[in-house]
């Protein structure tokens, strides 16, 4: 089953990063974001990857096409114009770059990349987020409910913490960034049937809003409930955050470690 990941968007409230390269090349620790979202799906034995590429694409060729040097020591010999890779870091992985348009919306990148998916089911993500997710139940729970999309559903944290106040006006308690209000909201990580390309107009087509919704109503839209990690690096503020659990060690969406 390939892995779809959209990585064109132009990352705009992440400007103070996304001005020079792409968001999904936006290091954390010191790997690009997208890399992570790889090693997880990696992990589940998921290896044939299409990158949805668009703003500044290139440095995503780039980093790929050579990535032996971004991941291993090597000495380049300038006589003979010939590099000796040492303690090569190789992946088991095979990556479609795939330009899909500098203005393109979500739905018309993935219309664009439908003869390389063929037709059979695919997972698909943002090229922004990361999770604890376990995606051999996410694709288990999407063959047995037989729906054209399963999407994952998580409850992201409050941004500010609460207070538990009595009738006086007391405090009992404070609850650093409880779960927001409880709401589910799309996390990403989709399942997806071949079929959901005919709902797919074209390039200006945001797959959030009409196919989604389109499907929804179809009842072919299956919701998978994630209750563990799950953060979006949206902004500067997240990034840090993200940041700090690598620090730490403690990275909970590392689940190859």
């Amino acid at each position: 089953m390939k892995v779809l990941i959209l990585a064109g968007g132009m990352g705009t409230r992440l400007s103070e990063e996304t001005t020079l390269r792409p968001k999904p090349m936006v290091e954390i620790g010191d790997k690009p974001i997208l890399w992570h979202i790889m090693k997880q799906y990696s992990h589940y034995g998921f290896n044939e990857f299409i990158i949805l590429l668009g703003y500044k694409g290139y440095f995503i060729k780039e980093y790929f096409a050579n990535y032996f040097l971004h991941q291993s020591d090597v000495t380049i010999d300038m006589s003979s114009n010939s590099i000796e890779v040492h303690n090569s870091n190789s992946e088991d992985w095979k990556v479609s770059l795939i330009d899909t348009g500098l203005h393109s919306m979500t739905g018309g990148r993935i219309k664009r990349v439908q003869k390389f998916v063929g037709n059979e089911p695919f997972l698909l993500t943002y090229g922004d987020g990361v999770s604890d997710i376990d995606i051999s139940k996410l694709v288990k729970n999407h063959k047995e409910n037989n729906k054209i999309v399963t999407m994952s559903a998580v409850q992201p944290e409050g941004r500010f913490g609460a207070l538990d106040l009595n009738e006086h006006s007391q405090v009992n308690s404070f609850i650093e960034k409880p779960k927001g209000d409880g709401s589910w909201i799309n996390g990403g990580f989709f399942v997806c049937q071949p079929e959901v390309f005919n709902y797919i107009k074209d390039d200006q087509t945001i797959f959030e809003q009409e196919p989604l919704k389109t499907l929804s109503q179809e009842k072919q839209v299956n919701a998978f409930q994630h209750h563990g990690f799950w953060k979006c690096m949206d902004t500067l503020r997240d990034k840090q955050f993200l940041n700090q659990h690598c620090s730490s060690d403690k990275a909970p969406w590392m689940v190859w470690k």
